[in-house]
């Protein structure tokens, strides 16, 4: 899905946002020099893989956290981690470098990548995120985004992230 057919379809499941057009973004640094309304709701979102390409993991976390990926494999008993290429990304999610995004998952056809969601969120009324495109932002209720990440078919697991 792209921009529009995303935001078609949090229309058509009846989930409430607010979006906000802007240039592209491609990392945290670039989205704060915008100056967008909500930004104790910022996420970044990380891609990651394993070492032999067998399993892929979707990060989302507070936009100024940053995550050890050495302690997320030793709490979650994964093999050595490190980014996913733009080739997996536009693979696996359809989206390339800045955009990524939850809603990417619902691109994952196989249904094989978890959502691990910064525990941060769900004590905010909002999280923002790129509709699988750099160009916007839109902020949704974290519980909704989880109901339809989960709908979709994907796990979501709730993290402390430090």
């Amino acid at each position: 899905m792209n921009k529009i057919e995303t935001l078609r379809y949090l229309d058509q499941h009846q989930i409430n946002y607010e979006k906000v057009d802007h240039p592209a973004v491609f990392n945290m640094a670039d989205l704060a020099n915008l100056h967008l309304p909500h930004p104790e709701a910022d996420a970044k979102n990380l891609f990651i893989r394993d070492d032999q390409k067998k399993h892929y993991y979707l990060l989302t976390i507070k936009g100024n956290k940053k995550v050890n990926l050495q302690q997320f494999r030793q709490k979650f008993g994964t093999r050595r981690l490190t980014f996913a290429s733009p080739e997996e990304l536009k693979k696996f999610l359809q989206v390339t470098p800045g955009s990524v995004t939850p809603l990417a998952l619902l691109n994952n056809v196989d249904v094989q990548i978890p959502l691990y969601l910064d525990a941060y969120f769900l004590k905010q009324p909002l999280i923002g995120m790129h509709p699988n495109d750099n160009t916007a932002t839109i902020w949704l209720n974290s519980g909704d985004l989880i109901n339809l990440i989960k709908a979709h078919g994907n796990p979501v697991h709730l993290v402390d992230f430090a």
